[in-house]
């Protein structure tokens, strides 16, 4: 099995997505506004854009918010101009760290993003530094709900799905980033209920992550993650539950 990230785990049990929303609407904006300057503002023929739409939907974001956001992609309105980049470097205890970034001032950003690392025990690394050690995927997620797991395999190979795999109360299914969505409407026409389908970058190897650095990880992944230009963070790292829930 390829795995997933167990830090979107973590966030997902910490229920840490509805503790910052303003962040997550600043950060889904962002993401509609490139996606719509990239692809154009038809989301029937820009995948990106329509899996941003139905991200900022799930989060209850106002319709004329998303309008507005695909208007200033494709320049119907003005707004500003975001780029976006990937940084990587190294947490303490040598974890591995990957940080997609929406902004539109880079040189901030960057100095930023810099700071937080060398104060928290880590460092930002050279382009290539870490990336090898992560894969690109599409990640589903659906709540077991007393579903059948092998059934649910069944569906998830007939559906297109290149990997599964259980994790207490929730199946996890693993696609090609392009298909991610095509998935995902095949699932739900087949009467599955999708928690989340993201494009996500999967550790190919692990980290143990010792006690004592437990916290200095943890930490500072958080710290990552509450930064407003920041939108996803992903680490190579393992970590036992037990010491995760007595964080």
């Amino acid at each position: 099995m390829s795995g997933h990230s167990k830090w979107s785990t973590i966030k997902r049990k910490k229920g840490a997505a509805d503790a910052k929303r303003g962040k997550i609407f600043t950060t889904l904006i962002k993401e509609i506004t490139i996606a719509a300057r990239l692809g154009g503002g038809d989301e029937s023929a820009n995948p990106r854009l329509r899996q941003a739409i139905d991200k900022a939907k799930g989060a209850n974001m106002p319709a004329d918010n998303i309008k507005r956001a695909i208007q200033k992609g494709t320049g119907e309105l003005p707004g500003t101009s975001y780029d976006e980049y990937v940084y990587e470097g190294y947490g303490p205890a040598g974890v591995a760290i990957m940080m997609e970034v929406l902004t539109d001032n880079k040189n901030r950003t960057v100095a930023e993003i810099r700071h937080l690392m060398t104060k928290h025990g880590g460092n930002l690394g050279e382009n290539g530094s870490v990336s090898w050690m992560f894969n690109k995927k599409g990640q589903i997620i659906i709540e077991k709900g007393g579903q059948n797991e092998d059934s649910m395999l069944e569906t998830a190979l007939e559906c297109g799905a290149e990997d599964f795999e259980t994790e207490d109360e929730e199946f996890i299914i693993t696609t090609d980033p392009s298909e991610l969505m095509e998935v995902r409407d095949q699932l739900q026409s087949k009467g599955m209920e999708i928690k989340s389908a993201e494009v996500e970058l999967i550790p190919n190897n692990l980290q143990s992550v010792e006690q004592k650095d437990v916290d200095k990880v943890l930490n500072l992944l958080e710290v990552l993650e509450d930064h407003e230009d920041i939108k996803n963070v992903y680490a190579n790292f393992d970590i036992d539950e037990k010491l995760i829930a007595d964080n």
